[in-house]
């Protein structure tokens, strides 16, 4: 099994959803975050003043997942967040050690 994070820009977080429930991806989490990478940040203008935007708003998914679907998964996160400009995102995959569904006590993948 694979844990799928994906830090991406927060306007691409429906094409996301949209391209993994068509794979029958049924459960993901997502969480709003800030961060940067290679932008380090930006400067913006209020009520006149300049100051500087060290951390971006950026949406992180997780998708927990057999080793077989992790490939199509990645494929269609890359495909689906790439804008082609600085800050697209980037995408962890991590080895996932056991799932266990609390209501059921269903153990690994049967518990995805």
């Amino acid at each position: 099994m694979k844990l799928i994070s994906a830090i991406v820009k927060p306007f691409k977080l429906d094409d996301i959803r949209e391209a993994l429930s068509e794979l029958g991806v049924n459960g993901m989490t997502i969480t709003e975050v800030k961060g940067f990478g290679r932008q380090k940040g930006h400067t913006e203008m209020y009520r006149g003043a300049e100051y500087v935007v060290d951390f971006l708003p950026k949406i992180k998914i997780e998708v927990a997942c057999t080793d077989e679907m992790a490939e199509p998964i990645i494929e269609a996160m890359v495909k689906a967040a790439n804008t082609g400009k600085i800050g697209d995102g980037k995408i962890f995959i991590t080895p996932l050690e056991g799932v266990i569904r609390i209501r059921t006590g269903e153990l690994d993948e049967t518990a995805l």
